[in-house]
């Protein structure tokens, strides 16, 4: 399989009795010079072929493949353009079909008959692809993802409707699982729960499309890290930039030293939230943390009692005092546990 193909299989498939195709490696040589590599001109204006060394006509009566600029457009200001749009990559077919325009000076003819073409047309398989990919555009733009995670959700969709790999599942189970593993593999970090929020598609059945996806195709995915998801929570709390960077330091002492050992990132996030935010005096509730992290209260407070407990060595106050907004930091100001 070529691996240009986005996302391919782990398992390459044997193609047997395959059709003939042409050898695209011949490259055409002028006969006379037989220069490598050769210096073929395509002389549009005259329509020739023409070996710019030697000077020998290889061709006539070629074909100008280049854009056409000329306009017949009337006085409304159309593009001038007549060679069509970019064909969509994440759909299949040419893409070269005839189109009726919706615009006939309000009449409302043009788009019935757009309408009508577009059902006689249309096929079924393209027809749901297109719908597909709406909702995905639609998921993602409601969570505010990146047009990169978009697309790479598309490409995967795609090729998972290609190769028939989630037989039986429902459209909606696999478009959460596209996403969930884009988002995986663009180090976007997004939790099952959000994800089970999104799509409305119980955890259970998230978690196992994506484990036949990353079982049959290439995927880079990463584990997600409790880093990940601090800025994103600080955001979401109104917490200064300097809370954060203190908390992903915490984050990272508490895993150098195994406080937190056996938590999920989501609870190691909210706890180091939770003591960074009353160290800083800048406090947030148990009840806001949970409500953005997505996690129990009382899972919150456990974990910040093994960080409570553990407080000397994960925080070293007399390093912080000298970095600004850190001044006059005390251990009182935190919770006790």
């Amino acid at each position: 399989m070529s691996p240009q193909i986005p996302f391919p299989l782990r398992e390459t498939k044997v193609e047997e009795n395959r059709a003939f195709h042409p050898n695209l490696n011949v490259t055409l040589m002028c006969p006379d010079c037989r220069i490598k590599p050769p210096h073929i001109v395509e002389e549009f204006a005259s329509g020739d072929l023409v070996c710019g060394d030697c000077g020998l006509v290889l061709g006539d009566r070629i074909i100008d493949t280049r854009s056409e600029w000329r306009t017949f457009a009337n006085d409304e200001g159309d593009d001038p353009s007549r060679v069509g749009a970019a064909a969509n990559p994440l759909l299949d077919g040419d893409q070269l079909d005839t189109i009726i325009s919706r615009r006939d000076g309000g009449s409302g003819t043009a788009r019935d008959l757009n309408k009508t073409q577009a059902k006689a047309t249309g096929q079924k398989a393209e027809r749901n692809l297109a719908q597909a990919y709406k909702e995905i555009q639609a998921m993602c733009d409601s969570i505010s993802l990146s047009k990169i995670v978009c697309d790479t959700a598309k490409q995967l969709y795609k090729r998972v409707e290609d190769e028939k790999l989630l037989r039986g599942k429902s459209s909606d189970a696999i478009i959460a699982a596209c996403i969930c593993i884009a988002c995986r593999q663009e180090r976007v970090a997004r939790t099952f729960r959000e994800i089970c929020a999104l799509t409305r598609v119980p955890k259970r059945e998230i978690g196992r499309c994506c484990n036949v996806l990353k079982s049959k195709l290439q995927t880079s995915t990463s584990v997600m890290n409790s880093e990940d998801l601090m800025s994103r929570f600080c955001s979401n709390l109104q917490l200064p930039n300097y809370v954060q960077k203190s908390g992903i330091d915490l984050v990272r002492k508490a895993k150098e030293l195994g406080t937190l050992a056996g938590k999920s990132p989501i609870s190691v996030a909210a706890a180091c939230i939770y003591l960074v935010s009353y160290l800083f005096r800048n406090p947030r509730s148990t009840k806001d943390i949970a409500n953005v992290a997505g996690v129990s209260e009382a899972t919150i407070k456990s974990a910040y009692k093994s960080l409570y407990t553990e407080k000397e060595r994960l925080i070293d106050l007399t390093v912080l005092k000298d970095k600004p907004n850190c001044e006059n930091l005390s251990f009182d100001e935190l919770v006790l546990p």
